[in-house]
């Protein structure tokens, strides 16, 4: 069931609900820290920051509560103070984005499933990263947050029409990519690794062709 972040952030602010400000603390805190780690690139700043906003937010709740989309409020927030991390220092630390509340099920009885299901998120991480900044942010925050044109829109300051073409463009291009992982552009040695990268190709390619009717 999908936490109701709206109803926890009016008990915040008008109940001083200390319960209600821990159950959004931890439904949004891995979410925002993956998100600041794309600007900052680096996890100790990543939670500094993502801390020191929820900091604000209960410092500041008595005012916040007219705030209609907390999550975007919050996404935005640690948007611009991640800008001003990036400002103030200059040299960053390049780390590798894991988030731990990510969870993937797996056949844990069969050893050879789950190295394909590694190297085949390995593989989509790799591709992902190809993508210009905007576009991968934009994928990420619809297909790993959830969140809607307009919230993304909101969050990084652009059209929800651009968001939709950067997210066309993302998936388009990972869909070229993937699909030159395929068997058909690998040596015949690498086939078998491979093999399991195709539903995922076709996945990507029925989520495009649908995206065009929105």
């Amino acid at each position: 069931m999908k936490t109701d972040l709206n109803g926890l952030w009016l008990k915040v602010c008008t109940q001083d609900d200390t319960k209600a400000f821990e159950q959004l603390y931890y439904a949004m805190f891995g979410k925002l820290i993956k998100f600041c780690m794309y600007y900052t690139r680096h996890r100790e700043a990543a939670e500094e920051i993502v801390s020191e906003i929820f900091v604000k937010c209960w410092n500041n709740r008595k005012s916040l509560e007219h705030i209609t989309y907390p999550e975007t409020y919050l996404f935005v927030a640690v948007k611009n103070q991640s800008l001003k991390y990036n400002k103030k220092y200059s040299s960053l630390q390049v780390v590798e984005i894991e988030d731990a509340t990510d969870q993937r099920l797996v056949d844990v009885a069969d050893p050879s499933a789950i190295l394909e299901r590694k190297e085949l998120h390995h593989r989509l991480d790799q591709a992902i990263e190809t993508l210009p900044m905007q576009a991968r942010m934009v994928f990420r925050l619809i297909k790993e947050n959830g969140l809607k044109y307009k919230e993304v829109a909101d969050i990084l300051g652009i059209s929800p029409r651009t968001v939709q073409t950067q997210l066309f463009r993302a998936i388009d291009k990972l869909r070229l990519v993937l699909q030159h992982l395929s068997p058909g552009h690998e040596k015949e040695s690498n086939r078998n690794k491979t093999i399991s990268l195709l539903p995922l190709v076709c996945m990507l390619h029925i989520f495009f062709e649908l995206c065009r009717h929105f």
